[in-house]
């Protein structure tokens, strides 16, 4: 037998192993895919069932929203002033009374002057005293200075959550 027909059966054997290895490699990936997508939850099973309305003519009812909260993208602002502790406490309470019964994302301040961000942080602590039902242990805020204020002065933006399924 000559050298060369030696290595040809050599290669195909090779070669016949690779397309096996790649083949077994397809082959794990589908069912890893397989895997995962079984512990989802049916999207179509969480829809609400169609029902007849209480006066029987038919009309569906509006369904409820579902889902997880979002947070709106457009933030309320209001401005606060000075350095007393209760007087700081009354302008947050009556700067966010018109959005009473919602709750706050995220907080972002700016205290004004070269250390508006420890005036921004001395306002964002006493949130919670003002609503602490709008302003939450979970409610994330962050301080900033702005040198086009001036001082004792802070410009509060609040990003609410949205309704359920909103």
């Amino acid at each position: 037998m000559s050298p060369s027909r030696r290595r040809g059966r050599g290669t195909g054997s090779r070669v016949a192993g690779v397309v096996l290895a790649g083949w077994l490699f397809a082959d794990l990936l589908l069912v890893l895919a397989l895997v995962s997508m079984a512990d989802r939850p049916d999207p179509l099973a969480a829809r609400p069932k169609p029902s007849k309305s209480a006066d029987g003519n038919g009309a569906k009812p509006k369904p409820k929203p579902t889902g997880p909260r979002s947070v709106e993208r457009r933030p309320e602002e209001f401005t606060v002033k000075g350095t007393d502790k209760d007087s700081l406490v009354a302008q947050i309470g009556r700067s966010t009374k018109k959005w009473q019964g919602r709750t706050a994302a995220l907080v972002l301040t700016f205290g004004g002057d070269r250390n508006g961000t420890a005036y921004a942080h001395r306002v964002n602590s006493l949130l919670g005293k003002s609503r602490p039902e709008m302003f939450t242990r979970k409610t994330a805020t962050d301080d900033f200075h702005d040198l086009s204020n001036s001082p004792s002065t802070a410009v509060v933006r609040v990003y609410f959550f949205t309704a359920p399924g909103g």
